[in-house]
């Protein structure tokens, strides 16, 4: 089909509603696509070709997204149709007995899922690299740079028009990390907003949650309000939106206070045109009638930043021994970094896990206290554009070190985790490039069940800073 990488989307069911164009057709345009992009970008790791043709014959069911071709990340989602790695050569070639809710979910959305997209091993990454996986996930605005992580193969693969739209999971900004990377929204809803069973009642602690790449906001909102709602036997659920997602989208928020930084939290200089994104989203916000001042509070983030540590080792863990809890037998097959996080949730005890979860807990009532008087918080998604490749990489057997050293993960991404910790709402938005076309994702976040207000104040800021274009860029960049 002509023209297919150019669409969300939204854009394309309209087409296959219209009977301009059919699911087999899109279905063969992403194929081919992906066979031309992936060896350049190393997106996709597992192509379940005969998923998607077999749904399609089956007959789709008739939704918002009836024909889209889609890709679920190479984690979670557990799906008979599409095996999975979790990024692991210890989980190579897994295949489920049972269909995860919120797949089942996207399935009734109509959606045409054909494969699984890069994660690093087991999410534990800002970056794609897993040995599993043969070679680094690639940013196709520059293959020099990581496409970020840990939905670093479903945002490669959105970006480059592989597939419109495409599933990911955050538990310490693995969906708006790499949508900043890649020039895309990427979403974090609040805490429990989406499901998680009947694999599991929560990740790491509740601070992980599904979400999706796409290239606009209205594709964000249509697969959020499909696959929203608790599934049965959750353990705890979120405020009940008054409306949904998408009605968001077309609601004035109204006049809103806003508070912005232009460091990290901890007041440490991010790069300039981190700065200068926020500053610029800040003019932008003031003009839209927004009353925008620069965040006076104080936050804390270095306890819960170890605390957060600690929960994702004993997580990593509990993902490892339910394969095998013989060294010998594991080691071998893991990434540095994993046998580090291995070893470090080898040395806390269980008091030790739950302090870390009180302490995480401890976080979301400071946070709740610091926006009591503030409807938004405004910072760059991460302290610099996107990473070179092998930064990174996951060979530093210092599991505290990789993500908390001087030139950590969390110095590269100060702002993300603490929304996984509160709880809160969340978004990364295309808003800003450099001069030499690397994306800067601008973050918003929002009060615990605020989705709704996020979502109307990212559709004002769409229109007043449209991103349509410079996506495309891209896009036809990749064409020629």
């Amino acid at each position: 089909m002509d023209g297919y990488q150019e669409h969300d989307g939204v854009g394309l069911a309209a087409l296959v509603a219209r009977g301009e164009v059919t699911a087999t057709e899109l279905l063969d345009a992403s194929l081919a696509r992906a066979r031309r992009l992936n060896p350049l970008l190393n997106a996709i790791t597992v192509m379940a070709e005969e998923a998607g043709r077999s749904a399609i014959a089956e007959g789709l069911p008739d939704g918002p997204m009836t024909g889209v071709p889609f890709l679920l990340k190479d984690l979670g989602a557990e799906a008979v149709a599409l095996p999975t790695t979790s990024g692991s050569n210890l989980y190579k070639g897994t295949v489920h007995t049972y269909d995860s809710e919120i797949y089942l979910r996207l399935k009734a959305a109509g959606l045409v899922a054909f494969g699984r997209t890069a994660s690093p091993e087991f999410g534990i990454g800002p970056v794609t690299e897993a040995g599993a996986n043969g070679a680094p996930t690639r940013n196709p605005w520059n293959t020099a740079h990581t496409s970020g992580g840990s939905s670093g193969g479903a945002a490669a693969a959105v970006a480059a028009g592989i597939v419109a739209v495409a599933h990911g999971s955050d538990g310490g900004g693995s969906v708006r990390i790499p949508a900043s990377s890649c020039g895309l929204v990427g979403f974090k809803p609040t805490r429990a907003r989406l499901p998680d069973g009947p694999g599991a009642g929560e990740g790491w602690a509740g601070m992980a949650i599904d979400g999706f790449l796409t290239r606009s906001l209205r594709d964000t909102a249509v697969l959020l309000d499909a696959t929203a709602g608790p599934d049965l036997g959750a353990p705890y659920w979120p405020p009940p939106m008054a409306e949904g997602f998408a009605a968001a989208m077309n609601r004035d928020p109204g006049p809103l206070k806003i508070a912005y930084l232009t460091t990290s939290f901890s007041g440490d200089a991010v790069h300039g045109d981190c700065r200068k994104a926020i500053e610029n989203t800040a003019a932008a916000l003031e003009g839209l009638g927004h009353h925008v001042d620069e965040f006076r509070g104080t936050i804390e983030i270095r306890p819960m930043m170890r605390a957060w540590t600690n929960i994702v080792a004993c997580g990593t863990a509990l993902a490892v021994f339910a394969r095998s809890k013989e060294p010998s037998a594991y080691e071998p097959k893991l990434d540095g970094v994993t046998r580090g996080a291995v070893r470090m949730a080898a040395g806390l005890s269980g008091a030790d896990y739950l302090q870390s979860v009180s302490v995480v807990h401890a976080f979301g009532r400071q946070m709740a206290g610091q926006m009591a008087d503030i409807d938004v918080l405004l910072t760059p998604t991460l302290a610099e554009p996107p990473a070179k490749v092998g930064r990174f990489r996951p060979d530093n057997e210092d599991f505290l070190d990789y993500r908390t050293g001087p030139d950590g993960v969390f110095a590269y991404s100060p702002f993300t985790a603490a929304f996984n910790a509160s709880g809160q709402p969340a978004l990364s938005l295309p808003l800003h490039w450099t001069d030499d076309d690397l994306p800067v994702g601008v973050h918003l976040a929002a009060r615990f069940g605020d989705d709704a207000l996020l979502m109307s104040l990212a559709a004002q800021l769409e229109t007043a800073m449209p991103w349509r274009d410079k996506q495309l860029s891209l896009i036809r960049k990749l064409d020629t």
